[in-house]
């Protein structure tokens, strides 16, 4: 069973990751819409973290968050999101 602090410190990574970065590409190219996809993933996992957290079911809110943050992960590695270089927050590709 994961701990209620573990949880908490990887919903506040992801926050900050979240407030952190934007989409890369311009509205009008095609991969704007990737990436709108890819945050609206990442967003969703993080609301039901929370959720799950609220509720207590710390296992399913662990899971989800690690899905959300591997939604910005994959995003930041293809280029859809400018992550402003942080390598601390995002799994930069180089």
């Amino acid at each position: 069973m994961v701990s209620e602090e573990r949880v908490k410190d990887y919903i506040s990574k992801t926050e900050e990751a979240l407030d952190k970065m934007d989409i890369a590409p311009p509205e009008r190219s095609h991969l704007f819409n990737i990436a709108k996809d890819f945050l609206e993933m990442a967003e969703s996992y993080y609301k039901d973290a929370e959720h799950f957290k609220e509720k207590g079911e710390l296992d399913t809110a662990f899971a989800c968050i690690n899905y959300a943050h591997g939604w910005l992960d994959a995003g930041a590695r293809l280029g859809l999101f400018d992550t402003k270089g942080d390598d601390q927050l995002f799994t930069l590709a180089e």
